[in-house]
């Protein structure tokens, strides 16, 4: 919803019976408002409230998404700590050619993760849209 006033200053408070309240939220749920508060501000004030059918695997998938990414991100913190290590000890000669796999094995593992990062980018997109 467009803000035509972000200077809001005014709260209403409602209290609702359990069942009143699963009804505005399943109403809520099917809408396409981001915010409760939008969906009752616009339901208060008769605008039209867009309703959408939600793909619920793709909402699925996105948070799988989600939680996949963030595990990538501490893999990369976990490898680029190991490659500050294995750094230090290239000094030592038994540790240069192990070093140096590790450097190639690396770089294919960080292509990997950009590849599902840009991946899940596209489909974070696709999701957004609907």
């Amino acid at each position: 919803m467009k803000r035509e006033n972000s200077n809001r200053t005014r709260i209403v408070g409602l209290r609702f019976t359990p069942e009143e309240y699963a009804q505005i939220e399943r109403k809520f749920k099917a809408s396409t408002c981001r915010k409760l508060s939008d969906h009752i501000r616009k339901h208060l004030f008769n605008k039209p409230i867009v309703s959408t059918y939600r793909n619920q695997s793709l909402d699925d998938l996105m948070e799988e998404t989600i939680v996949l990414t963030a595990e990538l991100k501490a893999i990369g913190n976990n490898i680029n700590q190991i490659a500050k290590k294995f750094n230090t000890l290239k000094l030592i000669p038994e540790f240069r050619e192990q070093a140096f796999w590790f450097e190639i094995d690396k770089k294919r593992l960080l292509e990997k993760m950009d590849q599902v990062t840009n991946h899940t980018q596209k489909i974070s997109e696709q999701w957004l849209q609907l």
